[in-house]
């Protein structure tokens, strides 16, 4: 795009050509069909609401996702700010050759290509969805955020007014969980 070329926002349209793009980004980000719906309406009407700053420098479908990317982040920080919510902890193995916690060298790291095509096994992926789906709903947030939509720390930090030890601290012990939720209902198999 030229430097003087700008684009326009034509909010008559903005239904039929965006609602199912942000309908799906929305429901793989935060998986309730409700939540996801109220937030492709709270986008739209915040850039009816918002159109005067639009700038013409990205593609509407592009401000359009920016906008529902923030009422996402909105979301989850209204769902972690109930205070007083305990903290559920972490039960490492406590007995068996597994005993023990693990050492910094040796937490999972991030899956190679090898295990992309093995996502694509629709039953590890099964298994996998129901795992995350089974954590806590803090260890959920955080690690989405973070592993699967690649969010900044410090973004998410920010957002959920949490510390960044803090958030290291949730997602080692979401991996745990999932680990261990994979190991009972995949790996056993």
């Amino acid at each position: 795009m030229s430097d003087n070329m700008k684009h326009s926002l034509n909010p008559n349209k903005w239904i039929v050509l965006y609602a199912d793009y942000l309908y799906n980004y929305a429901i793989t980000r935060v998986d309730d069909q409700d939540v996801a719906k109220d937030l492709v309406q709270e986008t739209f009407f915040s850039g009816i609401k918002g159109k005067d700053n639009f700038r013409g420098q990205a593609a509407e479908r592009t401000w359009l996702v920016s906008i529902l990317k923030r009422k996402i982040i909105d979301h989850y920080r209204k769902v972690n700010s109930a205070k007083g919510q305990k903290e559920v902890r972490m039960n490492f193995y406590e007995e068996g050759k597994k005993k023990g916690n693990w050492i910094e060298e040796k937490v999972p790291q991030a899956w190679g290509n090898d295990a992309e095509k093995k996502i694509e096994n629709s039953e590890l992926k099964d298994a996998l969805d129901a795992c995350i789906n089974n954590l806590p709903e803090k260890y959920r947030m955080v690690f989405l955020l973070k592993t699967v939509q690649k969010y900044e720390t410090e973004e998410i930090c920010n957002e959920l007014g949490i510390t960044a030890s803090n958030l290291w601290v949730i997602i080692h012990r979401a991996r745990m969980q999932l680990r261990n939720c994979m190991e009972e209902n995949w790996f056993k198999q």
